[in-house]
C-alpha cells in the first residue's frame, strides 16, 4: 500500500517534469511553461513531500542545495521543508525511553517535560533534568526505520524505470543522491553513533571559543534514545530581536559560519553533513551551537587536498586550474564541452573578485551560469553535496537579514586565512611527499626502460580496456534488438499477405500492414537507450 501511495503522490511530478524536457515524453522540444506555473507546481511539490513523511523530507533538504538538478522556483519551495511533521503522540516519548532504558521517565530524571521542545522528521526532543543538569531527551519516531526502508525501495524502483527509459545526467545525479542517502541514513537511526560523532566533533572544536558542541550522557545513549547537553540559545533563521538589538553583528555571524564549515570541511576532515538553520543556533554570548550529529561525512585528505587546490585556483583567478580540479574531483563528465564550462568558470570568479555587486546582481549572475551546468553533465559527488548544502545555509543566513548582503565578500578573507592555515598544516609532510614522488619518479623509470625493452624485442602487447568491449557489446546488442524488431515487423507484413492471398479479407491485410507500419516507426524513431537491457541498472542498486 506504502508503495501504491509513494507512487501515485509522486507520478504526476514526474510526469510534467519530463514533458518539459521533451513535450512527447521522448521526442519534441521542451514544453513551455510560464514562471506562474512553475511556481504553481513548485508549492505542489514541497507540500506532497511534506505529505509523504520522513524520507522524502530529508531528501528534499538534499536536493535543496542542487541547482545542477532543480531549477527555481522549485529550489526555493522544497528548500522550506525543515521538518515539517506533528509530534508524536501523548505516551508515545515516554514508552520509547521505557524501552530502550527499563525505566520510566520520572525515574530516570529529576524533571522529564511531556511537550516535545521540537519534533523532527526522524526524531523528537524532550527538556529534562538529569543529576542536577539541564539536558534535552531525543527520541526516535517508533517504526521510522521500516518506513525509511519501504520509502527506499520504492525510490529505488522509480528511478530504475526513469534510468532505463528517460536516461539523463540529472536522473543519474539523482540516483546517485538517493544511493548515498540510503548508505547514511542508517547512522542517523542508530543514536548511538549519533553520540560518538557528537564527542568527535566535541574534541575537534574543544579548543575553539566561537563554537559549542553539547557534551553526551553516554550512560542513557541506546539505539533509540539520545540525551545531550542543553544549551540555550536562538536558532539562526530567529535572529532579528538580537540583530535589532545589536547584540550580534550579521557580518561577524557569518564570518564565524564559514570558518566552522571550513575547518570542519578541510582542516578535521569530520564534517558536520546536515546543515540547515534547525541544526545551528547561536547562544547568548554569541557562540555558534551545533546540533544534531546523525549525520557526519569522513573528508579523506586527497580530497582536501584538492578541494583546497582549486581554492587556491580560484584566489589565483586561475581558471584551467579551477577547471582542472573540478575534473579531478569528479565534478564535470569528462566528456563534457571544456569551452562552455571555461567561460562559465570565468564569469563565476570575476563575480568573485568583486565587492560592490549587489546581491540581485549576484544572484542573477549565478543562475545563469547554472542553467548551462543545467544543460551540461555536471556531475556532484557523494561529499560535496554536502559541502553545497552548507553553502546555501551560509548564503541563506546573509540575504535573511539583509536583502543586499554580500555573502562573498566577507568569504573571501575567511578563505583566505584558511588557506595559510591549510598549508602550514601541511608544510611538516613535505618530506614525505618529496619520498612519494621520487618513489614514483624512480618506479615511472624503471616502468618505461621495461616498455622499451618490450618493444626492441617486439612483445610489446596492446589491450584494450574492458569498458571499451562492453560498449562494443552494448552497441551490438543495441542493432540485433533493431534488426530482430525489423524483421518481426516484416514477419507480420507477409504473414498478412499470405492471409489475405488465401481468404480475400481485406481487414487482415490492413491490419497486419498498420501493425507492420508502426513497428517500423518504432525502430526508427526510438532513442537507443530504449533498446538497452534495463536490467544491468539493478546491478547498482544497494544491497545486490
Amino acid at each position: 500500500m506504502r508503495a501504491v501511495q509513494v507512487f501515485f503522490q509522486l507520478l504526476p511530478f514526474v510526469v510534467a517534469f519530463l514533458v518539459d524536457r521533451r513535450r512527447f515524453l521522448i521526442v519534441g522540444r521542451p514544453a513551455r511553461r510560464s514562471v506562474e506555473r512553475h511556481r504553481r507546481r513548485a508549492e505542489r511539490l514541497a507540500t506532497t513531500v511534506a505529505e509523504l513523511g520522513p524520507t522524502f523530507i530529508k531528501l528534499a533538504q538534499i536536493f535543496a542545495a542542487r541547482a545542477d538538478i532543480l531549477p527555481e522556483p522549485y529550489l526555493s519551495a522544497i528548500g522550506t521543508l525543515t521538518d515539517r511533521v506533528p509530534p508524536l503522540a501523548p505516551g508515545v516519548a515516554e514508552r520509547v525511553i521505557r524501552e530502550e532504558l527499563g525505566q520510566e521517565p520520572a525515574a530516570l530524571f529529576d524533571r522529564f517535560d511531556a511537550a516535545p521542545l521540537a519534533a523532527a522528521s526522524l526524531g523528537q526532543v524532550h527538556r529534562a533534568t538529569y543529576r542536577g543538569r539541564e539536558v534535552v531527551v531525543k527520541v526516535l519516531r517508533p517504526g521510522v526505520e521500516e518506513l525509511v526502508r519501504q520509502d527506499l525501495e520504492v525510490s529505488f524502483r522509480i528511478l530504475f524505470l526513469l534510468n532505463a527509459l528517460f536516461p539523463s545526467h540529472q536522473v543519474r545525479a539523482i540516483s546517485a543522491i538517493v544511493t548515498e542517502f540510503s548508505r547514511r541514513v542508517s547512522d542517523e537511526l542508530d543514536f548511538r553513533q549519533e553520540a560518538r560523532n557528537a564527542e568527535e566533533l566535541r574534541r575537534n572544536f574543544a579548543g575553539n571559543a566561537r563554537v559549542i558542541v553539547p557534551a553526551v550522557e553516554q550512560e542513557l545513549t541506546r539505539q533509540r534514545v539520545l540525551v545531550l547537553e542543553f544549551i540555550e540559545g536562538t536558532h539562526v533563521d530567529r535572529l532579528h530581536d538580537r540583530l535589532a538589538r545589536g547584540d550580534i553583528r550579521l557580518g561577524a555571524l557569518v564570518e564565524a559560519v564559514i570558518e566552522v564549515y571550513v575547518k570542519m570541511m578541510l582542516e578535521d576532515g569530520v564534517f558536520h553533513a546536515d546543515p540547515h538553520a534547525g541544526n545551528l543556533m547561536v547562544a547568548p554570548d554569541g557562540r555558534l551551537v551545533l546540533l544534531d550529529f546523525g549525520m557526519v561525512l569522513r573528508v579523506d585528505v586527497d580530497t582536501r587536498r584538492r578541494l583546497m587546490q582549486t581554492a587556491l585556483a580560484v584566489v589565483r583567478q586561475d581558471v584551467d586550474g579551477v577547471i582542472g580540479g573540478f575534473y579531478e574531483l569528479g565534478i564535470l563528465d569528462p566528456e563534457v564541452d571544456r569551452g562552455t564550462i571555461r567561460d562559465a568558470a570565468q564569469r563565476l570568479m570575476a563575480v568573485v573578485q568583486k565587492d560592490d555587486l549587489s546581491s540581485r546582481q549576484i544572484q542573477r549572475v549565478v543562475e545563469e551560469v547554472l542553467r548551462t551546468f543545467y544543460d551540461w553533465p555536471l556531475m556532484l559527488p557523494s561529499n560535496l553535496v554536502y559541502f553545497g548544502r552548507a553553502a546555501v545555509l551560509v548564503e541563506g543566513i546573509g540575504l535573511r537579514y539583509d536583502p543586499d548582503f554580500n555573502v562573498l565578500a566577507v568569504a573571501r578573507p575567511v578563505a583566505a586565512r584558511s588557506a595559510v592555515r591549510l598549508l602550514q598544516g601541511t608544510e611538516g609532510d613535505v618530506r614525505t611527499r618529496l619520498t612519494d614522488w621520487t618513489l614514483d619518479a624512480a618506479s615511472a623509470v624503471r616502468t618505461l626502460r621495461d616498455i622499451l625493452r618490450r618493444v626492441e624485442r617486439e612483445e610489446l602487447r596492446v589491450r584494450w580496456h574492458p569498458r571499451d568491449s562492453l560498449e562494443l557489446q552494448r552497441f551490438l546488442a543495441q542493432q540485433v534488438r533493431r534488426a530482430l524488431l525489423a524483421l518481426f515487423a516484416f514477419t507480420i507484413a507477409l504473414i498478412a499477405s499470405v492471409i489475405y492471398l488465401a481468404t480475400r479479407r481485406l481487414a487482415v491485410l490492413v491490419v497486419g500492414l498498420v501493425l507492420a507500419f508502426g513497428l517500423f516507426l518504432v525502430i526508427f524513431l526510438l532513442p537507443n537507450h530504449l533498446f538497452q537491457n534495463p536490467l544491468r541498472l539493478r546491478r547498482s542498486w544497494p544491497g545486490r
